[in-house]
């Protein structure tokens, strides 16, 4: 299928007070590259839509060999990886000056706006010459388990603001890894960035509601739980892992 590629010049909004590339600045990246890869290719925005269907990010895995830092331009390639009965596959792949510096993997459903249940990614793509049947590769990414701990160390709530909601008028992907990570106190984000991060995407929220975002700290690792602080849903589970500026 190929890899489609290309180069985001990084503004100053989106990195941090060190200048260490925000992670939901990533994670907008890689939306908006898969976007404009999915629409190029036919199963993109403008076809599902017709269908009243929608994309749907179920989970990330990412690897970073170097979070980018004081980085001004890097190379975000993509490809999609085919699909099964009900999920679709894409992997991403981070590149500064030739060298790659990170790569990442996710998991995507095609949901019915009408019934709101998983529609069979299979039976919508048939026709697509340029998604096929996923098949594994030697060196794939692999997924971590999330082991929520017995108690969190830290929390905090958040509201749904108008500009969290994107195109589908739910919350944006990039989002929830603002407010899994936000309970973390500010030493601790500027002596370290980001190694490997895995997040699970569970139920949406809309705009107005309340978000209680809760951090369980051991070391270099912190595992996250996103919830509806009003029905005690969870939205999102993340665990992390650090490294040491």
């Amino acid at each position: 299928m190929g890899l489609f590629e290309e180069t985001v010049k990084i503004r100053y909004s989106e990195m941090d007070c060190d200048m260490v590339l925000k992670p939901s600045a990533m994670l907008q990246f890689f939306q908006d590259l898969a976007s404009d890869n999915a629409e190029n290719l036919g199963f993109g925005y403008s076809y599902i839509i017709q269908h009243n269907l929608a994309w749907f990010l179920l989970k990330y895995h990412l690897e970073f060999d170097d979070y980018p830092e004081g980085i001004y331009d890097l190379t975000i390639k993509t490809e999609p990886r085919g699909y099964n009965k009900i999920f679709a596959f894409r992997d991403f792949y981070i590149l500064h000056e030739d060298k790659q510096v990170g790569r990442a993997t996710s998991t995507w459903a095609l949901v019915d706006l009408s019934s709101k249940s998983m529609a069979n990614v299979s039976e919508i793509l048939a026709d697509n010459k340029y998604m096929i049947q996923h098949e594994k590769r030697e060196g794939d990414l692999l997924y971590g388990k999330i082991k929520l701990p017995e108690k969190f160390d830290i929390e905090k709530n958040f509201e749904v603001r108008f500009d969290d909601l994107d195109v589908n008028r739910h919350v944006n992907n990039a989002n929830y890894i603002v407010w899994a990570i936000e309970p973390l106190n500010f030493e601790f984000r500027r002596a370290n960035k980001l190694k490997t991060v895995d997040m699970v995407f569970k139920k949406e929220i809309t705009y107005g509601s309340k978000v209680l975002s809760q951090v369980s700290i051991d070391g270099k690792n912190t595992i996250h739980s996103v919830k509806n602080a009003e029905t005690g849903e969870e939205l999102c589970l993340v665990n992390a892992e650090w490294m040491g500026r």
